[in-house]
């Protein structure tokens, strides 16, 4: 009977570092793509005249 409950806590605990490492980098890559895309909007809006 405890082998079946270390085995769900083992996978609960895989899963959880994996869904969190797979946050983290949706979350770096979703900065760097904005921080990009922010720059490049800059870089633009010094040719517009009004």
């Amino acid at each position: 009977m405890n082998e079946k409950a270390y085995k769900a806590m083992n996978f609960a605990g895989i899963s959880g570092i994996v869904v969190g490492i797979v946050v983290a980098i949706v979350g770096v890559t979703a900065g760097v793509i904005t921080i990009v895309g922010g720059a490049r909007l800059l870089k633009e809006k010094r040719g517009l005249t009004f």
